[in-house]
């Protein structure tokens, strides 16, 4: 008799420990699926993207209403290659809310190539960093360049080593100065001539960049709405020799 009571109560005791197993793993789960959802993202350093597009991204399965499932799948795995993005990292801010932080790559222009129907993304250094029909705004478009065969990850195949040099250092400073035109124009004649929408602006030779850059910051709101070319081209700071032809 008194083994069977103490069989009875190892039994009991047994069946307690598996039922507040159960009774955890079931608590668990609840807080898992109820309390860990995604109901917002934070988006932060996409400027290439909308929010949506990163999230859209970032969210593509079953599983990812789930915030606590997608932070530590983001923690072990790598999100699919995005073009004209580096990398992102996801941190959760709260259970409903996740931070995704992107580092985009840092794109100076792009030149169309017809026979592919893309554009060759170039960085601060020349090189190809992306070949996609996809057009990014805030992005010029360069012209008038003489291009061998564009490879992805080399550089630009500007035979004028000068003329390489000289883009680089414009579309580096029209960005510094958050003065990025449409596109970017050269010939040998000219220098560079940069369009914003309806108006020209004739640079000339890339000499007193930042100078020219800073004075044109202050003109450009000063021709909203109209048409013409902005002659910069004889511009020094010792001069003043600044016109503005109408056009239309």
């Amino acid at each position: 008799m008194a083994k069977r009571r103490k069989k009875r109560k190892r039994w009991k005791a047994f069946l307690r420990l598996v039922l507040a197993v159960a009774l955890l793993a079931g608590a668990g789960t609840l807080v898992v699926t109820k309390v860990f959802t995604v109901e917002k993202m934070e988006i932060v350093g996409s400027e290439y993207y909308s929010d949506e597009a990163i999230s859209e991204w970032l969210l593509d399965d079953e599983y990812s209403w789930n915030s606590l499932y997608v932070f530590f799948k983001y923690k072990f795995v790598e999100p699919r290659e995005m073009p004209f993005v580096d990398s992102m990292d996801v941190s959760m801010k709260s259970p409903h809310v996740l931070q995704v932080q992107v580092h985009e790559k840092l794109l100076l222009g792009r030149v169309y190539i017809k026979a592919l129907g893309q554009s060759a993304y170039f960085d601060k250094d020349g090189f190809v960093v992306e070949m996609s029909s996809e057009k990014i705004k805030k992005i010029p478009r360069i012209t008038g360049l003489k291009l061998d065969q564009i490879v992805l990850y080399e550089k630009l195949p500007i035979q004028e080593k000068h003329v390489l040099k000289n883009l680089l250092s414009v579309t580096q400073t029209l960005k510094k100065y958050e003065m990025v035109p449409n596109s970017v124009k050269y010939s040998q004649e000219k220098g560079f001539t940069l369009k914003y929408g309806a108006i020209s602006v004739i640079m000339g030779a890339a000499d007193d960049l930042n100078s020219k850059v800073a004075r044109l910051s202050h003109i450009m709101p000063k021709l909203e709405g109209k048409k013409g070319t902005l002659h910069l081209e004889g511009w020094t700071e010792n001069t003043t020799d600044i016109t503005f032809e109408t056009s239309g």
